[in-house]
């Protein structure tokens, strides 16, 4: 390959949980060889940070769910993103997206669907979790991959009373699998376009 490929987690922590599960999706990227993780925190994002989401193959977005969608400081940089849509400098990367929250449903796939839309008026292309729904026979258990069974992307549920240390192991491999997901199609994507005349 001419050069490395890179996915970026552009994400905003809120109070910590969220920021655990991004480490968990770049402990997944990481994981594949020949390509590097770029995490981005949105909330504090700076100038370079744009030019570096630019230079990525994909993204991956995340946020904590407040009131049924991803945080205001997220709704801010996504706002700010329509920059990037007058110029198509997102058009056809890779695209995926994480969220947490106190409650185990807690409206979690308004914030992965809100991502995915945002995707698509990128012109990205989405990549789902691509895992079936854990913890749902009497064979399972909390300890299952996708525990909380969603499909859109990476979802975790803290309690609100618990520090991000004490995030349940399941969530963070869910986060895991997401981030190596992404890595693996980047890289394929990466390939093909070599390949083609």
């Amino acid at each position: 390959m001419t050069s490395e490929v890179r996915v970026a987690v552009a994400y905003h922590g809120g109070r910590g949980h969220t920021a655990r599960l991004a480490e968990a999706v770049e402990a997944g990227v990481k994981a594949v060889e020949g390509v590097l993780a770029d995490p981005i925190d949105v909330g504090r994002i700076a100038a370079e940070d744009w030019f570096r989401l630019d230079d990525a193959d994909a993204i991956v977005f995340g946020a904590p769910t407040y009131m049924g969608t991803a945080s205001a400081a997220f709704h801010v940089f996504a706002e700010a993103s329509s920059r990037r849509w007058f110029t198509a400098r997102w058009t056809g990367k890779l695209a995926a997206g994480f969220t947490n929250s106190g409650a185990k449903a807690g409206d979690k796939s308004s914030t992965l669907s809100y991502f995915a839309t945002l995707a698509a008026q990128h012109g990205m292309l989405w990549v789902g979790l691509g895992l079936r729904p854990g913890w749902n026979s009497t064979k399972g258990g909390p300890g299952d991959l996708n525990r909380l069974g969603f499909h859109l992307g990476a979802a975790a549920q803290s309690n609100l009373d618990e520090k991000p240390a004490a995030m349940h192991e399941s969530d963070l491999a869910t986060a895991e699998h997401l981030g190596g997901r992404v890595a693996r199609y980047a890289l394929q994507f990466a390939l093909g376009r070599e390949r083609m005349p």
